[in-house]
């Protein structure tokens, strides 16, 4: 088991961590170790559980993005989050570092998506597409990089499709470096994706929390600078 784990927040009912790069938000057919398995570990060790430990799961980071996650200490934090998460009360903010100059500082990108199952891909569809659902967020440039041509963005999802900000960004040639799925430069050099902020309503006193975690600078994230 990886023991790289960083605990940002806990108490008796939520755990907040960073999800670390290339390991699965849960459990998946690869079989490698998953976020899930690994706090499940960290509790049970800490705490000298016996039996299973309980731990929920709302929400996913994809398998190569690090960044903030919660996770449900009980069931009924569990619930109440996932009703968040429904209610879109729960925020998440993203970095990302794109090819080329975005046309506007500040936009909001509408599209319908389709995935591919058994390609695991997504694609920009007409609305008329069978199963296409709405795909929203929001973008503000934070910096451009002209010796690059890269772009450094803030991004707020309005919508969590599958592989959403990949491929919206993607379609309109401004790929995430790094991303070899969705046509990014800097192939094997890790995507430039990086859940950066999370919002929640605490499940059980009801405080408004914020978390942030930033990406470590190196690589193109030296950018952040």
């Amino acid at each position: 088991m990886n023991n790289n784990l960083k605990v940002i927040y806990e108490d008796n009912h939520i755990i907040v961590v960073e999800k670390i790069v290339n390991i699965p938000s849960q459990a998946d057919k690869t079989g490698d170790e998953d976020m899930l398995s690994l706090i499940k570990a960290y509790l049970k060790e800490k705490y000298n559980k016996p039996g299973n430990v309980y731990l929920g799961l709302v929400h996913r980071l994809d398998r190569p993005v690090g960044g903030v996650m919660v996770f449900a200490k009980t069931s009924k934090a569990a619930s109440r989050l996932s009703e968040e998460v429904r209610n879109k009360t729960f925020q998440k903010k993203y970095l990302v570092i794109c090819n080329g100059k975005m046309e506007k500082e500040k936009d909001t990108l509408v599209d319908y998506l389709w995935k591919d199952e058994k390609k695991n891909t997504s694609y920009v569809v007409k609305p008329t597409k069978k199963n296409a659902k709405q795909a929203i967020l929001d973008y503000e440039v934070l910096k451009y990089d002209k010796e690059q041509d890269l772009s450094v963005l803030k991004i707020n999802l309005h919508t969590g499709r599958h592989h959403q900000i990949r491929v919206q960004l993607s379609s309109r040639m401004h790929a995430i470096y790094g991303d070899n799925k969705y046509h990014g430069r800097g192939a094997g050099t890790g995507i430039c994706l990086w859940a950066y902020k999370l919002t929640i309503v605490h499940p059980v006193t009801k405080e408004q929390m914020t978390f942030k975690d930033l990406p470590e600078q190196k690589g193109m994230w030296k950018l952040l600078k």
